[in-house]
C-alpha cells in the first residue's frame, strides 16, 4: 500500500516536474511581452512585469505587417492540411481495402520514405519548384507537401479498424468502393481525421525553412519569417519580440485547446487494429 502510493507520488512530482519545464519558456514570452524595454533587460531577469503594457503589441503591428503574415500562414496551413486529409484518406483506403498485386511491397515502399529526413528533399524540391516558375508563390509553399506517408498510415489504421461485416454488408447492398468510401469509411473516420487536420495544421504553422527559402516579398512571407524581422543587428528589444511571439503563437494555442482531446485520443486509437 505505501509502495503504491510512493510510487503515485513520485508520478505526479515528476509530472508536475516536466509541466512547469514545458510552461516556462511560454510563461517568460507571455510576462516579456507587457514588460517595458528596461525591465524585459533586467538582470537577474524578471518573472512579472510591473504592468499590463500593450504598447509593445502596437509596435509589432506598427513595425511588420503580422496581420499580413498571420493570414498568410493561415491560408498556407489551411490549404496543406486539406491536400493531406484528401490525399492521405484516398491513399489510406486503397492500400486498406483494394486487393492489388504488390500491395505490402508498395506499402512498405511509402511507409519507408518517413525515414527520408525532410532536409535531404530540399534541393530538388526547391529545384522543381524554380523551373515551374513558383518561387514566392502559395503554390511553392503547399504544392510539396499535399501528401505524407504519415497521414494515410495513420488513416489506413482507423480505416481497419472499422468492422469487416459493415463493409461486406454495403457490397451486398450494391455499394461500390465510391459509395463505401464516402458513406461509410470517411464519415466512421472522423477522430482520425480530426486528428490528422490539427496535427498537419499545426506542424506547417510552425514550418519555417521552406518559407524562408523560396519567398522573397514581404507580401508572401508566413509568421515564422516575419518574427525574425523583429532582431536587428545593433540592438533588439526582446519585449517587442516576445509580444510578437505570442501574437504568433495565439491561433495555434486556440486550435490546440480546442482539439487537444482529437488530437490524443486519435493518435492512441489509430496505434491499434481491432
Amino acid at each position: 500500500m505505501k509502495q503504491g502510493l510512493m510510487r503515485t507520488g513520485m508520478a505526479y512530482f515528476f509530472m508536475i516536474v516536466a509541466a512547469v519545464l514545458i510552461l516556462l519558456p511560454f510563461w517568460i514570452a507571455v510576462s516579456n511581452s507587457f514588460m517595458t524595454e528596461s525591465e524585459s533587460a533586467t538582470y537577474p531577469p524578471r518573472f512579472l512585469p510591473s504592468g499590463i503594457n500593450i504598447d509593445n503589441f502596437i509596435t509589432v503591428m506598427n513595425n511588420i505587417p503580422i496581420i499580413r503574415f498571420i493570414v498568410n500562414s493561415f491560408l498556407t496551413s489551411s490549404i496543406i492540411t486539406v491536400g493531406n486529409l484528401i490525399t492521405s484518406c484516398m491513399a489510406a483506403y486503397a492500400f486498406a481495402f483494394l486487393r492489388f498485386p504488390g500491395r505490402k511491397i508498395l506499402f512498405g515502399l511509402f511507409m519507408a520514405t518517413m525515414m527520408i529526413p525532410w532536409e535531404v528533399t530540399v534541393i530538388p524540391n526547391y529545384l522543381t519548384v524554380r523551373s515551374w516558375g513558383w518561387l514566392d508563390s502559395y503554390q511553392g509553399l503547399t504544392v510539396p507537401f499535399l501528401a505524407t506517408a504519415f497521414g494515410t498510415f495513420l488513416m489506413r489504421q482507423f480505416f481497419l479498424q472499422l468492422p469487416k461485416e459493415l463493409m461486406e454488408a454495403a457490397r451486398i447492398d450494391g455499394c461500390g468502393h465510391i459509395r463505401i468510401f464516402a458513406s461509410l469509411a470517411v464519415p466512421l473516420s472522423m477522430p482520425g481525421l480530426a486528428t490528422l487536420g490539427i496535427y498537419s495544421f499545426l506542424n506547417h504553422w510552425n514550418m519555417y525553412l521552406w518559407p524562408l527559402l523560396i519567398t522573397n516579398s514581404e507580401s508572401m512571407r508566413t509568421v515564422q519569417i516575419g518574427i525574425s524581422m523583429l532582431q536587428f543587428a545593433d540592438v533588439t528589444a526582446w519585449n517587442v519580440v516576445m509580444a510578437g511571439i505570442v501574437l504568433v503563437m495565439l491561433p495555434s494555442l486556440v486550435l490546440l485547446a480546442v482539439g487537444l482531446g482529437r488530437l490524443v485520443g486519435g493518435l492512441t486509437a489509430g496505434a491499434l487494429k481491432g
